[in-house]
Order: structure tokens, then C-alpha cells, then sequence
């Protein structure tokens, strides 16, 4: 299933397609009332954070939008979700080339298909890390977590995330291994060191937090939609990026936490 090279192994952020003198960038998200989203939320945040996830797997592969297609649940409100995709499209510049909409019993569900086109070859992937890199990732980690739970300071990170897409594509070149931070960052770090077949050794007192009294929470909540990445310690990083740890041989563990694995009393991030 899914053996085509372009898939990647389906151990990717996203799709990567050659197709004449291009390299197109596929991803898709899904998103559903009451687990990904709160039944509370504004509809116009809803379809804002619908595409700016999609964008944020298209950054971490340092692509350009092409554009994207969207598909709507009917229900209460499909005016403002229309005013929330109008206005991150707008933002983003990104066209919208179709999709569908649906009426249906239940709890809604949103999924939007966003189309890339690669900036640098070859496109960054998960499994690339390799011994001896350092290990980066940009912003503050939690600030998401904080806004979900009412912090007003942080409520636009959880509501609307912004996809980092110009920070991706400086990256792109230079980078050996990259994804976007949405399940949390220790769960998105483990899955890249399997991807790699590595040992991720990271350093909490590096990993920059936005409330360091609720460490563990923040290192494990996700939506912060940063980007996690390795690349050889010397290199000369043309975005702002906190050096959390170091790529080693593949060892017992996946994932180490000052030492020692982080998994063993709790999960390391958010589970689908």
C-alpha cells in the first residue's frame, strides 16, 4: 500500500511528486469538531486554522502554495467559516481551487488538500537526520496550550497558528531533516529519530517553553505549528532557532530526555 516513492513510506508530513521539470508538495489534513477543534470555536477560526495547518506541513517542506481545496459540513454558521477562509487565503495569498460540502448528521468535519511546489531539492523529509547534527526548533513551544486553556496572551495561538512558510524555505536547503511541531515536541521529535533510525538526545534546559513552571505539559500539548529540524552544528541558520539537542547513533532509546526517556510515566504527545 502507498509503495510509491512519492509517498514517502506514508512517514512524512506530506507527499512529494516529480512531475516534469516541478516537484509538487501534497498534503492533507482532517479536522473534527470536539477532538481537534472545541465545539466552542468560532467558525471563522476553525476554517482559518484548517488551511494553516496544511500550510504549516507545506513549510516543513520549505514549498510554496500552489493552492488548496477544501471541504465544509454544513451547519450553523457557514457564513463566518466562509469569512475565516476568505481572510487566510487572503493573508497567505493562496488560492482556493476547489473542494466540496456536505450535509451530514453529527459531529462536523472540515478537510482541506494543500498543493505545493518545492523551493529546494531534494525536499526536506523526516528520515534524514544523521549522527552528529544538531537538533533546532523555532519559537516558543506551549504557547498554544496556554491559549486553549484561556491564557488571552496566547489565545491567537491556539485559535490561529501561522504557518511558517518563509522561515521553511530558508530552511529547505540547509536542513538534513524537518517537520512541523502539531502533536506535540517530543512526540514530533521521537517520530523523526525513527524516521532516521536515530537517537535524539535533547536538553530541557534548552527547549524554549512559555511557561517553564508547566515544562512537561508544554514539551507535550502540540498546535504550536513550529519547526523542528536537524542540521549540521556549524551551519550559519538564516531564521531565528533555539538548539535543543544532538542526532546520535541509534541506540535503545529513540528519544532521550536529559538521558533518559521521556515516555516511560506518560505519553509523549498528543495521540490520534
Amino acid at each position: 500500500m502507498a509503495g510509491t516513492p512519492a509517498a514517502r513510506g506514508l512517514d512524512d508530513d506530506a507527499a512529494v511528486l516529480e512531475l516534469g521539470s516541478e516537484t509538487l508538495v501534497l498534503t492533507h489534513d482532517t479536522i473534527v469538531e470536539g477532538v481537534h477543534v472545541r465545539e466552542a470555536d468560532n467558525l471563522a477560526d476553525i476554517a482559518w486554522k484548517l488551511v494553516a495547518v496544511n500550510l504549516s506541513d507545506l513549510a516543513a517542506k520549505g514549498a510554496e502554495p500552489v493552492g488548496v481545496l477544501v471541504s465544509h459540513m454544513l451547519g450553523e454558521d457557514d457564513d463566518g467559516f466562509i469569512a475565516g477562509l476568505e481572510e487566510v487565503l487572503q493573508t497567505y495569498n493562496v488560492p482556493l481551487l476547489g473542494g466540496d460540502t456536505v450535509s451530514a448528521k453529527g459531529r462536523r468535519v472540515w478537510g482541506c488538500t494543500a498543493i505545493g511546489r518545492a523551493t529546494a531539492t531534494p525536499v526536506p523529509d523526516r528520515r534524514g537526520a544523521r549522527p552528529g547534527d544538531a537538533i533546532f526548533v523555532t519559537g516558543t513551544i506551549g504557547q498554544a496550550m496556554l491559549g486553549f486553556e484561556g491564557a488571552a496572551k496566547f489565545a491567537q495561538a491556539y485559535l490561529r497558528p501561522e504557518p511558517l512558510l518563509a522561515a521553511g524555505q530558508a530552511l529547505a536547503p540547509l536542513v538534513s531533516a524537518m517537520m512541523d511541531v502539531s502533536d506535540g515536541l517530543l512526540l514530533d521529535a521521537d517520530r523523526m529519530a525513527r524516521a532516521s533510525n536515530t537517537t535524539f538526545a535533547l536538553a530541557g534546559s534548552s527547549i524554549p517553553v512559555a511557561d517553564a513552571s508547566r515544562f512537561a505539559d508544554c514539551i507535550r500539548w502540540g498546535d504550536d505549528y513550529q519547526l523542528l529540524f536537524t542540521a549540521a552544528p556549524e551551519t550559519d541558520l538564516p531564521v531565528e532557532a533555539t538548539r535543543i539537542g544532538r542526532v546520535h547513533e541509534k541506540s535503545g532509546q529513540s528519544l532521550l530526555l536529559d538521558g533518559t526517556s521521556p515516555g516511560e510515566n506518560r505519553p509523549l504527545g498528543y495521540q490520534h
